[in-house]
Formats: structure tokens, C-alpha cells, sequence
């Protein structure tokens, strides 16, 4: 399979590009700085065949580039897994205009260029795709107002492109992390103990405390549920939002 992974340099989506290379699959892997490309193929490339494209998926003309250069080195494309740049923490009050313009761009439109340019490919390949967004759009986080409010958009991208591309054999769906170990998860904890004039070890106290499985997640594990969403193990499975956040989310839906 050959598959486009965005902002995949590092966290989730390097966690990503490594269980699929792992699992034999051809990989593409994006990032907005030349410098994080290099060291991510770097790392990946004793694991299977991985290319690397610098781009900013938040400006169409490099988001369309993207989908491009991925097809000139893979041939084709059988998978398109987007995983947005994370947009800035912050209360509502805290965010400017502008910060609401480039999350838009981040959580949104992204993922719209991105998918609009691979399709006919996919349709070709009868391919699947795979959104990884948050479990923010199902319970509203702390300190974290453009995600909460932008991701949501994409949930409905997600049941809507289900029911439009099923007919072409295309399968669409979503991840939806937890609190998964990586930079961005570290920012957000410690922009929360912040607000709060607490230590950011016990912050993280707090927020595992809520964690059925008392622990957080690693990069890989949203990379084995996103793997199995692309293969045919998951044939049957289309629109649907898959939570991996240890038994999180108190919602029932």
C-alpha cells in the first residue's frame, strides 16, 4: 500500500509512518521544515521504503504540491492519512483573529486541499482514508478553543465523504487521540498547569488521574489503529470517529 502521511515528522505522525512502514507499506512523509524531513526519513528509512516532501499543507498551492510529489515518487496512492499541524492552545480570549484564520487552515481547509487533489487517485486505488483529529470534538478540552470549535468541522467532513465516495470503494474515517505522548501534549499540560500556578508534573498527575488506563499514550498506538483502518481488516468500516485515549472521553457517543 502506498500511503501519504502529513505532519509526520514527528508525535503522532511520525508514530504513524513508522507502524506502517513496519507493516511493509511504502510511505510518504511531510513536514513544513526541510531540516525535520531529512532527520525523519533518516530515522525511517531502515524500516521500509519512506520519502520525504516539505510542505505546508495550511497554503493550498503547497498542500496540492504535496499530494503531487507523493504520487511522482510512489507511483500512486492507495492511502491518504492527514494529521493536521496542531493549531495554538489558548482560551477564546487569548487567540487573536489571525489565530483563528491559520487554524481554520490547520484543521479544516488542510485537509479539504489535501483530499480534494488525491482523489481522483484514491478512486483509482478503491483507496481509504484516515483523519486524525482529537477527542476534543466530542468533549470540549481546557485551553484549547481552536480545537474545540474548528475539529468538529472535520467530524462532519468525515460522515459526509463516507456516504458520497462509498460508491467508488473508498472508505473515510477518524481517529480521535487522547493524551498521547509527544511535544504538542507536553505544550498543552503545561499551559494548563500555567493557568493554574502548578508544576507541570503535577499537572500531568492531574490529567493521567482521569485516565481509566492511568497512563498516556504512545505515538505508535494511534499508528496500529490507523494501519488497521487502511488495510482490508477493516473493509466494513467507513464514517466512523474511533476514540484511542485509554477509556478518556465520559461521553457515550
Amino acid at each position: 500500500m502506498r500511503v501519504l502521511v502529513t505532519a509526520s515528522t514527528r508525535g503522532i505522525g511520525f508514530g504513524v509512518a513508522t507502524v506502517l512502514l513496519r507493516r511493509g507499506h511504502e510511505v510518504t512523509i511531510n513536514g513544513s521544515v526541510k531540516e525535520h524531513v531529512e532527520k525523519a526519513v533518516a530515522k525511517l528509512s531502515g524500516l521500509g521504503k519512506v520519502h520525504g516532501v516539505v510542505a505546508d499543507v495550511t497554503v493550498r498551492p503547497e498542500a496540492e504540491r504535496l499530494v503531487d510529489e507523493a504520487l511522482r515518487l510512489m507511483g500512486g496512492l492507495d492511502g491518504l492519512v492527514f494529521i493536521p499541524p496542531p493549531p495554538k492552545p489558548g482560551r477564546f480570549e487569548e487567540l487573536s483573529p489571525d489565530d483563528w484564520d491559520l487554524g481554520v487552515r490547520q484543521l479544516l481547509l488542510g485537509p479539504v486541499w489535501v483530499t480534494y487533489r488525491a482523489l481522483p487517485h484514491l478512486k483509482a486505488s478503491r483507496g481509504s482514508v484516515v483523519y486524525v483529529s482529537s477527542f476534543a470534538i466530542k468533549e470540549p478540552v481546557e485551553v484549547l478553543a481552536l480545537s474545540n470549535t474548528i475539529r468538529i468541522s472535520l467530524a462532519g467532513l468525515t460522515r459526509t465523504l463516507a456516504r458520497e465516495l462509498g460508491k467508488y470503494g473508498i472508505r473515510v474515517n477518524m481517529v480521535l487521540p487522547g493524551n498521547i505522548e509527544t511535544e504538542r501534549s507536553r505544550q498543552v499540560i503545561e499551559s494548563r498547569a500555567k493557568a493554574k500556578g502548578i508544576s507541570y508534573e503535577e499537572e500531568l498527575k492531574v490529567e493521567m488521574a482521569d485516565v481509566p488506563l492511568g497512563r498516556i499514550g504512545r505515538p505508535e498506538e494511534i499508528g496500529e489503529v490507523v494501519e488497521f483502518l487502511l488495510s482490508e481488516r477493516a473493509s466494513y468500516v467507513s464514517g466512523a470517529s474511533i476514540a484511542v485515549d485509554g477509556g478518556l472521553m465520559h461521553s457515550v457517543f
